[in-house]
Order: structure tokens, then sequence, then C-alpha cells
């Protein structure tokens, strides 16, 4: 029973299939090969636009050299309190970037709208050079609490930050179950809507190891070459990139992934409220969710084989109380949780009843 993270789940069929297939012969080097070519074309058909595409291995390398492309050594980027830049990427954005700071936006509903980042830039103190000026915003779709921004949301927020001189970075690791979720166009929660370059993210939806910084504002991208060559991510074999894209793109396999994740979370959801003393935090809006639990319980579920993660006690809504014998609990699901698991997570709670 395994609801700690979708970044443990194993590789869909089909992508490791195209694995298989790209692993024969020989190809050019560097992302030159036909297969790396065909997962950019993909990915112009997926947005319906013109973009830039650069492959790397990790989600990390992604949003972090995305982020030096927006901004220099003495810039800001804006984020949510709880992004995952903020809280689990170390000091790679400073390091990658040479300095650049993050300025964490604290907000009540769970994401950073256009309102919040109207009031954090009136905050912000302006006396060149003795302050910090901020150059981008980047947000987390689908965020580090399961939330889920509409193409409304973006849209208005994505306005406000280039009039204000800000590019819009979004990470998107879990974009997919985003798109699963609306059902709106991929473009319209990304290219249409303002986003200047998404980091892409495949590794958490069904492939071994893939993400791709994805430009749709095509001139930030110049020199991105070699930012990627001097940060160690271009594989001279990237054909390993290319293949595992093609498997997910096409035909819509990245969407049918996401959908089951989504759904099993609606489910686990649903089992997990059925306890009497487990309450949930936020809405269920992609695959993961947090709910509050007294601490004996989920220790409890640990033992019975169960995993979780404790979460961020700062992460719950304004005015959701917490006792001292509570703590916030995070479940998250994936292209492969099966219908048994979630029947063996009901069994363990009812017995625990």
């Amino acid at each position: 029973m395994n609801f700690a993270s979708d970044n443990q789940s194993g590789v869909s069929p089909r992508i490791l299939q195209a694995l298989v297939e790209a692993a024969g012969g020989s190809q050019s080097s560097y992302g030159n090969d036909s297969w790396s070519q065909r997962a950019e074309a993909l990915l112009k058909d997926t947005f319906d636009t013109d973009l830039r595409v650069f492959f790397v291995a990790t989600g990390t390398a992604a949003n972090c050299l995305a982020l030096s492309a927006l901004a220099r050594p003495w810039d800001a980027v804006l984020c949510h309190a709880q992004a995952h830049i903020l809280t689990d990427e170390s000091s790679a954005p400073e390091f990658f970037t040479g300095g650049a700071r993050l300025l964490p936006v604290d907000t009540g509903t769970g994401k950073l709208l256009a309102d919040d980042l109207d009031r954090a830039l009136a905050r912000l103190p302006s006396a060149r050079p003795h302050t910090i000026t901020p150059a981008a915003v980047s947000i987390t779709q689908a965020t580090e609490n399961g939330l889920v921004y509409t193409p409304q949301e973006l849209t208005a927020l994505a306005a406000r930050a280039h009039a204000s001189g800000l590019h819009v970075h979004m990470d998107g690791a879990r974009f997919a179950n985003a798109v699963a979720r609306l059902g709106c166009h991929p473009a319209d929660l990304s290219a249409r809507a303002g986003v200047d370059v998404l980091s892409l993210g495949a590794s958490k939806s069904g492939a071994l190891c893939a993400e791709a910084v994805v430009f749709f504002n095509t001139a930030l991208a110049e020199d991105f070459d070699v930012r990627r060559k001097r940060a160690g991510q271009l594989v001279s074999k990237g054909r390993l990139f290319g293949a595992q894209y093609c498997g997910w793109l096409q035909d819509g396999h990245w969407l049918e992934l996401a959908g089951h994740a989504n759904d099993c979370a609606t489910q686990v959801a649903g089992v997990l409220t059925a306890h009497p003393s487990v309450r949930q935090a936020w809405p269920v809006e992609a695959n993961e969710l947090i709910v509050v639990m007294p601490r004996a319980l989920h220790a409890y579920l640990e033992a019975a084989g169960v995993a979780c993660y404790d979460w961020y006690p700062d992460s719950l809504p304004a005015g959701m109380a917490m006792g001292a014998h509570e703590m916030p609990v995070r479940f998250v699901t994936s292209w492969s949780t099966s219908t048994a698991e979630i029947d063996s997570l009901r069994a363990v709670l009812d017995a625990a009843i």
C-alpha cells in the first residue's frame, strides 16, 4: 500500500517498450537523434504552438535551469510559500541562478493568484542597488497540496506578472494531472495562459527518468543549450529522453496515466474520510490529498504497511485548527495505484475504528 509518492511508481509498459525500441542500433548523440526530434514534434502538436524543448534528467535540474534563464544573480523569484522549489530543492535554485533569491508568498488559498502577486510586489522596497528586484514568478501545477490552477487563474496571474516586467515559470511535475482533471487543452494551462517556460515532468507520471524544459517564449531559450551543458545535463544518448516522451505523449497516453492517478486519489479520499478521526484539508483536484489525523492512527497505518508522509503543519488552510495529538499527512496516488491497494487501505482503516 504505497501512497508515499508518485515518483516511487514504476514505468508504464508503453514507455518501457519505447525505451527498448530506442535501445537498438545507432543514433546521433546529444539529442540529435530521431526519437528526440519526434518528441519535440509531439510537444509542438500537444501544445499547438512553436516551442523549444531541452530534455534533462531531473526535476530539480528542469526547474532550476529554467529559473536561471529568467533571473540574474541579483534578481528575485516570487513563489508560493509551499512551492517545491522553495521547500524541496535544497539551495539548487540559488546555485543554478548564481544567487537569485526565492521570495515566498504566503496565501490562504494554497495558490499564488494575481491579487496575491500584486500585494507581494507592493510590499517590496525599491531602492536600487540596495534592494533586490523580482524578475520572475514561479507557480506549481498541480500545487504541493494537490490543488489545480484554472486557465482563468493562470491568465490573470500571467497578465499581472508581465505587466510588472516579470516572466512566468511553471513547475509542471504534475502538469499532466492538472490537464487530466480539468479536461482542457494543455495550451490553456500554459502557452495560451501566458506561461513563458514550463518544466514538464514525466517521471512522476509513468516515465523512468524524463524531464523537459519547454520554452513557449522562445527568445528566453537563448544560450540555454550552454546552460544545460554546463550543468552536466546534456546526455550523450539523448534518445533515452526522446523515446520516453514519445511513449508518454503518443495517443494521449500521458493523460490516461494521469487520469487514473487522479481517480485513485478521489477513491482514497473517500476511504480516509470515512474514518471518524480523519479530516480532509484541501479538495482533491489531482493525485495528492492532505488529511489531518491522530498521530496514533498514522503510526498504526505505518505499522500495517501503509506508506504515506507526514506533511507540513503550515500547509493547512487558514483557520483549520489542529490538536496536539494530530498531524497532517499526505497521500499520493500514481498511474500504477491499484484497486487492491485501495481496498487494503480500507480494510486497515476499518480495523482501526
